[in-house]
């Protein structure tokens, strides 16, 4: 697609600008969404190919990256059908709906054999998911394993509001449990069987994820880790936690998830902590 989007454009923008085209961009339901790029400034033009590339696709988002607490994403449009009066859409991604602003919330991709390696692990457990968002790991692992329960906490209001609306899309009301607020307040203790912490940025809350594990549970830490510092960074702050609670490491294993951004990968750590 992006030899198509070269072709569409050459002879509309300059060379240069042409050899720093995106190489990539996402489709989030109904919506393409690209990142910016420096040295591209004919947006709307590129917009406008990839709606030819796309034809059941109703708009294009400029993503600037996000911001704040709440991860919030900052985007524009630069191309659309027609006047767009709702940036709602419907994804589906391995069987399951996710319903979403695309233009407040984000859905990352890249998570999608992680997402598959977790339901095959989850088997008679409660899982809690402390970074929950719009449900991209409690829906499928609701949907798809057979976890006992899975304990959902999301502290973005928007985000809460489509993780109930994802639930129910899925049906599974009985398996999801949700709570709208910190993670680091709401955790409960000593109560779950596999903790996920899928935010990259949750070293602070190592400490709440590992005292809601159950003796011999799993903790599966996501973190944006420099090349240099992988995997020492993310097990190491991990040990420290796990010592700090008098706790005990069983098995240590990292792998990298995808490349996160030039330099720096998306690292995930299994422990087993006793």
């Amino acid at each position: 697609m992006t030899s198509m989007l070269t072709s569409l454009l050459k002879g509309r923008v300059s060379s240069d600008e042409l050899a720093l085209l995106p190489r990539g961009w996402r489709i989030i339901g109904d919506a393409i969404i690209v990142r910016e790029k420096i040295g591209v400034g004919s947006w709307g033009l590129v917009g406008e190919a990839l709606l030819d590339i796309y034809p059941r696709c109703r708009y294009v988002l400029l993503d600037h990256g996000t911001r704040g607490v709440f991860r919030e994403p900052e985007r524009e449009v630069i191309a659309a059908r027609g006047t767009i009066n709702s940036f709602e859409t419907i994804h589906v991604e391995n069987g399951c709906r996710f319903k979403l602003d695309t233009m407040h919330i984000s859905f990352s991709q890249g998570n999608f054999y992680e997402k598959q390696r977790l339901t095959s692990l989850c088997r008679d457990e409660v899982v809690l998911d402390m970074f929950a968002g719009i449900g991209y790991f409690t829906i499928p692992i609701a949907a798809h394993s057979i976890a006992k329960r899975v304990v959902a906490i999301e502290i973005n209001p928007l985000a809460y509001r489509y993780l109930k609306e994802n639930i129910r899309l899925n049906r599974v009301e009985d398996r999801v449990e949700t709570i709208l607020g910190d993670c680091g307040r709401f955790a409960p203790i000593d109560a779950a069987d596999r903790v996920i912490m899928g935010y990259l940025s949750s070293q602070q809350y190592l400490g709440s994820g590992i005292s809601a594990l159950r003796s011999g549970g799993v903790l599966h830490y996501h973190e944006a880790v420099p090349e240099p510092l992988y995997p020492t960074r993310p097990n190491e702050r991990i040990k420290e936690v796990v010592f700090e609670l008098g706790r005990r490491i069983e098995s240590l294993t990292t792998r990298r998830v995808k490349k996160y951004s030039p330099g720096v990968l998306h690292s995930v750590t299994d422990a087993r902590i006793n």
